[in-house]
């Protein structure tokens, strides 16, 4: 069994067209395929430890009914600009459970750029893992994420 799951999509867009979307925090709420992010409050993010606040809506999942609605606060793991964005999740578990999303952006010449997404639990606690609850997000949900994604950036997210 991996600890990792990667989807990938060939998006015709730039790198810095993609990037825009995801280093702005309602560029996440937007391409969601989950249906559990719900809004978020902060600035566009520029650096590893940057932060902003998604509020939460676990009930789409089903997993977690007591969970409701919530907030997580969303810290910039790695930031390389237009080629790589990750980071963790810190909400009611304290500490964080560990897990880490992401995205590499691959330019593809005269196609657009190769967007992988990533969602990683190699370094979660003992704890969650004797809990035997991850992947918490399905491989599917990432690829329909990226598809979101795809029309998002068609559309000219962000717009001015």
């Amino acid at each position: 069994m991996t600890d990792r799951i990667e989807t990938e999509r060939l998006i015709a867009a730039s790198p810095a067209e993609i990037f825009a979307v995801l280093t702005d925090p309602q560029g996440h709420v937007a391409i969601d395929a989950t249906g559990m992010l719900q809004d978020a409050d902060g600035d566009r993010v520029t650096a590893a430890g940057d932060t902003f606040v998604v509020h939460m809506d676990r009930e789409s999942l089903g997993d977690i009914p007591e969970y409701g609605t919530y907030d997580v606060e969303v810290t910039i793991r790695d930031f390389v600009q237009d080629e790589l964005i990750s980071w963790t999740i810190l909400g009611r578990v304290r500490p964080g459970m560990g897990h880490v999303y992401g995205y590499r952006l691959v330019p593809e010449p005269d196609h657009g750029t190769l967007v992988v997404s990533f969602y990683d639990w190699s370094e979660i606690t003992p704890e969650w893992r004797e809990a035997d609850i991850f992947p918490v997000v399905s491989e599917t949900a990432l690829s329909g994420t990226l598809g979101i994604l795809d029309r998002t950036v068609r559309r000219g997210y962000p717009r001015g």
